[in-house]
């Protein structure tokens, strides 16, 4: 999976050593057809949630099957249709605590806490069992969801950290993100891109969280045609 990086000399150094940086990997432009297949997985996850705002469940599925069917591409039909039937079982049961803890026709962030998820985090197991993501990827969405209904709630890290473990399932590589330098903190750059992604959803701009998304699944195609 590693590319191999090679080093040039750039200049001379105070004591007229010369030193050398990693040359930076030359711009990698995505084939048309891979191109297009990530700009349909984005459309398609946009529209899962679309849908789901829309109350039509079986549509959500079929739009969220569609996009694992592509990233999980070594996971069978039945595994592909639970990973999709659990998340979007999870949009549903987040509804149901969300509508115990309006009041007034506004949801009550105290509520929101205080509120059991349980329901939601077994959804989120189903979908982690059915795709071989770690486990702890329900408790993190989980928790981010209840974050994201708290005012001044901090739901992008657990998010990130959690679409880090799908990512990994998605790539099949266990060690993903490589970061070469010392800069080790953070999950990402395809993370922080979901996490862009919400925010652009939670605005209602689709068009923007789909130019979000298109590189995160890019970013899944690529290393399956390396």
């Amino acid at each position: 999976m590693g590319r191999t990086v090679i080093s040039k000399s750039v200049g001379t150094n105070g004591n007229g050593m010369s030193q050398t940086h990693p040359e930076p990997e030359a711009n990698h432009r995505p084939e048309p057809k891979a191109e297009h297949t990530a700009s349909r997985m984005a459309d398609k996850l946009c529209k899962g949630f679309i849908y789901h705002d829309q109350r039509e469940r079986q549509k959500a599925i079929e739009a969220f099957a569609a996009v694992d069917r592509i990233q999980f591409a070594h996971l069978d039909e039945g595994a592909v249709r639970r990973a999709a039937e659990g998340y979007v079982d999870a949009l549903w049961a987040k509804d149901d605590v969300e509508d115990r803890c309006r009041v007034d026709g506004k949801i009550d962030p105290d509520a929101v806490v205080e509120a059991n998820w349980s329901p939601v985090r077994r959804a989120f197991r189903r979908r982690a069992k059915a795709a071989g993501i770690d486990e702890e990827y329900a408790d993190l969405t989980t928790e981010a969801w209840i974050r994201h209904k708290t005012e001044g709630g901090d739901y992008w890290t657990p998010t990130m950290r959690a679409q880090m473990l799908e990512l990994r399932v998605a790539l099949q590589d266990e060690e993903y993100p490589h970061k070469p330098r010392s800069g080790q903190g953070g999950f990402g750059p395809e993370p922080v891109r979901y996490a862009l992604g919400i925010e652009h959803h939670d605005a209602r701009q689709w068009e923007q969280a789909k130019t979000a998304m298109v590189p995160y699944f890019q970013r899944i195609l690529d290393e399956r045609s390396e």
